[in-house]
């Protein structure tokens, strides 16, 4: 495995897929049950962003640099979040484990998966200590059919995977390990990222995703246009979402076209399953 998220730490796909993360622990921790988090691809944990990886690409700078200081209505707990980990301007972005982490309350728990072993072993330093977090170095896929479902029968599988296969096999891949995963945990919740340069892989997608699993949300964040080779937006794929989100979600992409400037684009929504 060679990908490495710190190129790409803070940019506009983990501005948005962040803040529909924020929204759906908001909505975990709105009833007293404990949950569990499986985030199956962690990555490090907190990111520089004055690194040289960061410095390189500069994804962060249209990413959260652009919207550091704006208003997220929808979703303000996200950008609370990234200013009381910067007091004193923007130079630290966090990833997933580490937003997830400041989640939870004392019956919560949080399991990260990455197969990155330099990264695993960031992951394992920085909880080191917390018994709230199960850290593994294993592969994030192989991690689902091991702890799904999970133990709280309450929580999040959170798959957000660095899509390094060619064309359409990672698309297939993720489809293949979240169809087997709702066939274990049809009442679970789970989210899954995909990126966005065309319609190919997205289209491959939908036509493997199981026609019996429970109701599907894909909403989409589409920041540059389309030109088959950089990265235009990227979306989530939500099953069992929380009641309510799709409103929520319709006010985080006007707060994100806000906050961005943009003229064109947008975040949309489309059932693929319907409620029942």
């Amino acid at each position: 495995m060679n990908y490495r998220h710190a190129y790409h730490a803070g940019n506009h796909a983990d501005v948005f897929k962040h803040a529909v993360l924020v929204m759906l622990l908001e909505h975990l921790r709105a009833k007293p049950k404990a949950f569990t988090v499986l985030d199956t691809h962690a990555g490090a944990g907190n990111y520089d962003l004055r690194s040289v990886e960061a410095g390189k690409t500069g994804e962060a700078a249209d990413g959260i640099g652009r919207i550091f200081d704006a208003a997220l209505p929808a979703v303000p707990a996200y950008l609370d979040l990234i200013r009381h980990l910067n007091p004193e301007g923007l130079a630290v972005y966090p990833g997933s484990p580490a937003i997830i982490r400041t989640f939870l309350r004392d019956e919560d728990r949080l399991i990260v998966c990455e197969l990155h072993e330099e990264e695993a072993a960031k992951l394992r330093r920085a909880f080191r200590g917390d018994r709230q977090v199960g850290v593994h170095h294993r592969d994030g896929y192989e991690a689902i059919n091991a702890f799904v479902p999970l133990p709280s029968r309450r929580g999040l599988v959170f798959i957000d995977p660095p899509y390094e296969e060619a064309g359409e096999q990672g698309f297939h891949i993720l489809v293949d390990h979240l169809n087997a995963g709702l066939e274990k945990w049809p009442g679970g919740m789970f989210a899954a990222w995909y990126p966005l340069k065309d319609r190919v892989g997205i289209n491959a997608l939908r036509k493997r995703y199981g026609r019996a699993n429970p109701p599907t949300l894909a909403v989409e964040f589409v920041r540059t246009p389309f030109d088959g080779k950089s990265l235009a937006g990227s979306g989530l794929l939500i099953a069992n979402p929380p009641f309510g989100i799709a409103e929520r979600l319709t006010a985080l992409g006007e707060d994100l076209a806000a906050a961005f400037a943009m003229k064109k684009g947008g975040l949309g929504l489309e059932w693929w399953i319907a409620e029942r």
